[in-house]
């Protein structure tokens, strides 16, 4: 059973703020307008307080995302994208790395749950408004953008990175 003290305070940090960054990754894979985005925040954040699983580390984590909601604190702060590189590739590796804290603590039912967790607010952001189309006409639940992303969080935080072709998701000469 892991808990917040198995952590360091920036690792807690960035294990805490991990759903809701990737709930971001679908919203840089095909932006919408702003009323887009609020919903997939609002999807993710729901995700981030109430996680799928009864693992203490979860609990912890939801709990501690839902104390900071209540006090009007940023989840996310502390997290910024460096104008260098593009955005989505820093998303994926934050996610990345956050997945080697948890590996490296955790247990590994643990570890894969947390993984399970943060596809979940990945999938709930995208699944939270429609992309595309006009006035609602013509779009899509999912767009090809968002699926794409959502394949490549779930291969860097269920352990599949290098079948897909890591964070970076160049492919590997077997993942076609």
């Amino acid at each position: 059973m892991t808990t917040k003290t198995a952590f360091t305070e920036e690792e807690w940090v960035r294990v805490v703020r991990a759903p809701l960054i990737a709930g971001m990754a679908l919203s840089l894979a095909d932006p919408g307008g702003p009323i887009e985005a609020t919903k997939e925040s609002v999807a993710s954040l729901r995700i981030a307080t109430n996680p799928p699983s009864r693992e203490q580390l979860l609990a912890e984590v939801a709990l501690e995302v839902q104390s900071m909601a209540q006090e009007r604190r940023n989840p996310l702060g502390g997290f910024k994208l460096a104008k260098d590189s593009p955005p989505r590739e820093q998303v994926l590796e934050e996610l990345a790395g956050v997945h080697r804290i948890v590996a490296a603590k955790a247990t590994p039912e643990e570890l894969e749950a947390f993984g399970q967790w943060l596809v979940a607010a990945a999938q709930a952001a995208a699944d939270a408004a429609k992309e595309g189309g006009f006035m609602g006409i013509g779009a899509e639940r999912v767009s090809e953008g968002e699926q794409a992303m959502l394949e490549r969080i779930r291969a860097t935080v269920t352990g599949g990175a290098q079948a897909a072709g890591g964070p970076g998701g160049e492919p590997s000469p077997t993942s076609g």
